[in-house]
């Protein structure tokens, strides 16, 4: 079930909203928890059973993982305890997410000696990624004695299952909602009318811009190597530049819209990532829950940058080689990560990971990094290695041939005016961030944003959705 289908928006959501409301205050984790396994087993089916193993599994982990003040429950005892759920939870990460990528490496290799190796075909779960990442956090946090176990399997499943971030984040980590799960609600209306203008501005910018472009991008990226062009390469480098953000904030907004209206705080994803004036701070603002997630559970654990400068460009290679792993089993992801971590390398080694004073460097800075975000992007996007460097080549080989019929097909004369409209994103200052903003500010720029998205917005992408012209969100994949 997808945020953007009717299924959702006309029952499944008002249902849950109109339970949490109107049942007692303490039947609210207990709605959220049922809510979102319904939520997920109309996506995932059987892979349900799978999601529940990972839970019992943690859950019951838990408690023996508390440090004791007293010093009866021995170090080493919790340690091989944490260490042998973790490598549960990656196990079964690897197992459904990455044996196709390494028996496909097998396969290959052995048929350099003339032998035959088997394939694993496996279907990817659901947001496999996303709950990993939460079990691992809830497991980590215990032993570090941040946040106690867990002891009631509701408050649990609410917080690994809950349907707004469980399919695509953002991922939340166990300390920042560990607070939040045994909270009495007192101000359901209140909170209903914070979180859905926020939903609502997801909703347009995923329905209305991301949905618009998917068919441009597709078919600039399907264009065959002989026929690729300079102006298709930027074509489609920019609109996937535009999807993938437009997608992924949007799914962020409404996760965590729909995450106040149920009554918890969920951290911010994105804080205009493309006004970013370097890499470093690029990854400040993209994704940053994700960023978080590897700061303190495996940059920080590594050593973090206190081990000298080789030490420190070490860690951040790892995690970003990681990075790119996590997003998808695939050589094009290992490399855009590689990619990310040489260059932040590259501007710690240099010092360009500072941000210059005077106004004209920070604008060419600003367009350098975002030129370098979009040659990125083309690796994340493309299928293999070999499109990404045709595209890349002609990005950097200017010529006079136009558009081939199939894009210029797909270029509509409204998707040309939402590509021009969206192009704003590039330009628009790094604060203030429009998701807090129409959730918290009373200012007059709100309330003007708050009433076209929820009058204008709002409407324009329900009749987009009840035609059938939306997608699933492209972070569904990973």
């Amino acid at each position: 079930m997808s945020f953007v289908s009717p299924l959702f928006l006309w029952y499944f959501m008002p249902a849950v909203l109109i339970a949490v409301l109107v049942c007692p205050r303490s039947w609210r984790n207990g709605i959220i928890a049922v809510g979102s396994l319904i939520f997920y087993a109309t996506g995932a089916g059987a892979f349900t059973l799978l999601l529940l193993a990972c839970m019992v599994v943690n859950f019951a982990a838990g408690p023996a993982l508390e440090p004791d003040e007293w010093g009866l429950r021995p170090n080493d005892r919790r340690r091989w305890i944490l260490i042998g759920v973790i490598a549960f939870d990656l196990s079964i990460l690897l197992v459904w997410k990455y044996a196709g990528f390494a028996t496909e490496q097998i396969a290959w290799f052995a048929q350099l000696f003339g032998g035959d190796f088997p394939i694993a075909e496996l279907a990817l779960p659901i947001g496999i990624s996303f709950f990993t990442f939460h079990h691992i956090s809830y497991v980590v946090d215990i032993y570090r004695g941040e946040r106690p176990a867990l002891r009631n399997p509701v408050s649990f499943g609410t917080y690994i299952s809950m349907f707004p971030q469980l399919a695509a984040g953002p991922i939340v980590r166990y300390h920042e909602i560990a607070d939040q799960l045994p909270q009495q609600r007192s101000h359901r209306l209140d909170d209903i009318a914070a979180g859905f203008p926020r939903f609502a501005l997801g909703l347009c910018k995923k329905a209305i811009i991301a949905d618009s472009l998917a068919p441009m991008v597709d078919a600039c990226f399907a264009t065959p190597a002989d026929e690729m062009t300079f102006a298709i390469a930027w074509l489609g480098a920019i609109g996937y530049t535009l999807q993938l953000y437009f997608d992924f904030s949007g799914y962020s907004d409404m996760a965590i819209g729909l995450g106040r209206m149920l009554g918890f705080r969920l951290p911010e994803n994105f804080a205009r990532p493309y006004s970013a004036v370097t890499i470093t701070e690029f990854w400040r603002r993209w994704h940053m829950s994700l960023s978080r997630w590897f700061r303190d559970y495996v940059y920080i654990p590594l050593g973090g940058n206190r081990g000298g400068a080789r030490k420190t460009y070490r860690n951040l290679w790892i995690v970003f080689v990681l990075t790119g792993f996590w997003h998808g089993a695939a050589w094009t992801y290992v490399i855009w990560g590689i990619y990310h971590g040489a260059l932040l390398v590259i501007e710690r080694a240099t010092g360009w990971n500072r941000t210059p004073a005077e106004r004209g460097p920070r604008i060419a800075r600003r367009a350098l990094t975002l030129l370098l975000v979009i040659v990125g992007w083309v690796f994340f996007r493309s299928p293999d290695v070999g499109h990404a460097l045709t595209i890349v080549g002609h990005m950097l080989t200017p010529d006079v041939e136009g558009l081939t019929d199939v894009v210029e097909a797909a270029l509509t004369n409204q998707r040309l005016v939402l590509l021009v409209a969206a192009l704003a994103v590039f330009f628009l200052p790094a604060n203030p961030v429009a998701g807090p903003l129409l959730e918290s500010a009373r200012s007059k720029p709100a309330t003007v944003l708050r009433v076209g998205i929820m009058t204008v917005g709002i409407a324009y992408a329900a009749i987009l959705v009840a035609t059938g012209t939306f997608s699933p969100f492209l972070y569904y994949q990973f």
